[in-house]
């Protein structure tokens, strides 16, 4: 997927409060998808509460927040009340949305060559077209340019 407009493949996967998560017909203006490695490790953690702490501003611009990793439901739902977060998380497990997405790498973890997750999000609008990707996160600062750019969409 690039930078320019692209339709996303309709695709649908178990989220928590007993949801599913359908891309199609979501109501938002924009859709952003966050790919995290793990819950409940310190990059992760820190990035979803960011999330967490500007949610109403994405919902104030139109924009729906969801976090997506390999992690069960049930990791996901311990995860999300232990932080309080508003959104809701979408569960993985066979990496098929990530395969989708492009967001498996191999990378380099206290020295050894694992494959996971590379930290990435993702603005769709309400067509289904792909109107923005980061790749290769960092998470200083990285929720609020998100915020920025979906912001000026609106």
């Amino acid at each position: 997927m690039a930078d320019s407009p692209s339709v996303v493949p309709d695709f649908s996967a178990a989220m928590t409060s007993g949801q599913t998560f359908q891309l199609s017909g979501r109501p938002a203006r924009h859709t952003v998808l966050f790919f995290y490695p793990k819950d409940n490790t310190p990059g992760c953690t820190t990035e979803n509460m960011a999330f967490r702490d500007l949610h109403e501003q994405f919902q104030a611009a139109g924009a729906e927040v969801y976090g997506i990793s390999r992690d069960s439901l049930r990791s996901h739902e311990s995860f999300k009340t232990k932080l309080g977060l508003p959104f809701e998380l979408i569960s993985d497990p066979d990496e098929a949305v990530c395969l989708q997405f492009g967001v498996m790498k191999m990378k380099q973890m206290y020295g050894k060559t694992v494959r996971g997750i590379e930290r990435s999000t993702f603005v769709i609008d309400a067509t289904g077209q792909l109107v923005k990707e980061w790749r290769g996160v960092k998470v200083a600062g990285h929720v609020d340019e998100v915020l920025e750019f979906v912001a000026r969409q609106a």
